[in-house]
C-alpha cells in the first residue's frame, strides 16, 4: 500500500510541475504531514471525509503556521488530493478485514458522480463568503450527524469455530459462505429473501438486507454536492443513510471508505482541470502546491492504515461525539468569517 505514496512523491518530485526548487522548497511544509497523520486516523476512524478537518485546518491554523493564505480553491484541491490517498489506503485495509459490501459500495459511487461533479464545478464560480458560508452549513450538518448517530459498536455474531480467523478473501472453513464474484473463497452470502451474511477477517459475522436504496440515494446525492464544493460531505451523510437502513456499523464504515475515496478522486481530477469547462480560472498542474501534497499524501495513507486498527480497539462513540463538538466550533468561526468578522 505504501508504494502508490511512494510513487506519487517521486512523480511529483521528477515531472510535476512547480512555482519553485531546492531542498528549501520541499521541505517548507514538512510539519504537514504530523498535522495531516493525526486528521487522517481521526477521520478514518469514524468513517467520514478526511477534508471535513484538512480544509478548516488550512483555513485557520495553516495561516498562522505558515503566514500565508490558500485560496478557497487551493485548499480544498489539497484536502481531495491528500483523502483520495488517505481513504484509498483505509478502504484497502478495511476490505482486508471483510467490512466492505462492494455491490453497495458501487451503486453508491455510480449514483453520486453527476452530484460530485457538479459541486466540484460549482467552487470555480462562488465568491469566497459564500463558500465559507456553504461549508460552514456542512460542518453545522456533520455535527448534527454524527451526535445523532449511533457509531458504537454492535456485538457482531461469533461464526461458529470451524470458521474462527477465516480471512475475508480466502480460507478453508467447511462452511464458508461463497461470492462468486470475489477471488476465492469469501466471506459473504445472500439467500433468497435478500439477507446478506458476512463473516470477518476475524470470524465474526454480519446479518443485514440491500433495502434503503432510495434513502441513501437521497442522502449520498445531497453529499455529493458538497463533496464536489469543499471536499466533504457524502461520507458524512452516507453513513448516516446507512445506519438507517440497518446496515451494521463496521460495514456501513469500511464500506462508506470505498465511495468516499472514489469521489474524492474524481472531485480532485476535476478540481485540477475543471475550471475552464465553467468559465472559471483553469485549475493546471503548474498551480497545485506539490511541496505541501508531497507531505500531506504519505500522511493520509498511514493514517487510513492505522485507523482500522483504532476503529476495533477504541469506542467510536467517543470519538465521533468529539469530532462533532470540533466541527459544531468550527462552523461558528466560518459562519463569522464569511460575515466578515474576521
Amino acid at each position: 500500500m505504501f508504494l502508490a505514496p511512494l510513487a506519487f512523491v517521486l512523480g511529483v518530485y521528477f515531472f510535476a510541475p512547480t512555482s519553485g526548487s531546492g531542498t528549501g522548497y520541499w521541505l517548507e511544509y514538512w510539519w504537514l504531514f504530523l498535522a495531516f497523520i493525526t486528521g487522517a486516523t481521526i477521520v478514518n476512524t469514524v468513517g467520514i471525509s478526511g477534508s471535513a478537518l484538512f480544509v478548516p485546518f488550512l483555513i485557520f491554523v495553516f495561516p498562522v503556521v505558515a503566514g500565508e493564505t490558500l485560496t478557497p480553491e487551493t485548499l480544498v484541491k489539497v484536502g481531495l488530493i491528500s483523502e483520495s490517498f488517505g481513504l484509498s489506503s483505509s478502504a484497502l485495509a478495511f476490505i482486508q478485514y471483510g467490512l466492505v459490501d462492494r455491490r453497495l459500495a458501487l451503486s453508491l459511487v455510480l449514483g453520486g458522480i453527476p452530484f460530485v461533479v457538479a459541486g466540484a464545478l460549482l467552487s470555480f464560480v462562488i465568491p469566497a463568503p459564500v463558500f465559507h458560508a456553504l461549508l460552514g452549513i456542512a460542518l453545522i450538518a456533520a455535527s448534527f450527524l454524527l451526535f445523532k448517530a449511533d457509531l458504537g459498536h454492535e456485538e457482531p455474531g461469533a461464526a461458529g469455530d470451524e470458521e474462527a480467523g477465516v480471512s475475508a478473501d480466502g480460507g478453508t472453513g467447511a462452511n464458508l459462505p461463497n461470492d462468486a464474484d470475489k477471488l476465492g473463497p469469501a466471506g459473504v452470502e445472500k439467500d433468497e429473501n435478500g439477507t446478506v451474511t458476512r463473516v470477518d477477517k476475524d470470524g465474526n459475522d454480519y446479518t443485514y438486507s440491500h433495502g434503503g436504496y432510495l434513502e441513501r440515494f437521497a442522502n449520498y446525492s445531497i453529499g455529493g454536492v458538497f463533496q464536489g464544493l469543499a471536499g466533504f460531505g457524502i461520507g458524512e451523510l452516507g453513513i448516516i443513510s446507512m445506519l438507517r437502513t440497518n446496515v451494521p456499523v463496521r460495514v456501513a464504515i469500511g464500506t462508506n471508505h470505498i465511495v468516499v475515496a472514489l469521489t474524492a478522486v474524481l472531485a480532485s481530477l476535476v478540481h485540477v482541470f475543471g475550471g475552464g469547462l465553467v468559465g472559471g480560472h483553469t485549475m493546471d498542474l503548474a498551480s497545485t502546491p506539490w511541496n505541501m501534497v508531497v507531505w500531506t499524501v504519505p500522511a493520509t495513507v498511514t493514517g487510513g492504515q492505522i485507523a482500522p486498527y483504532v476503529s476495533a480497539a477504541l469506542d467510536t462513540s467517543l470519538i465521533k461525539k468529539g469530532v462533532g463538538a470540533l466541527f459544531a466550533i468550527i462552523a461558528v468561526a466560518l459562519f463569522l468569517m464569511a460575515a466578515g468578522a474576521f
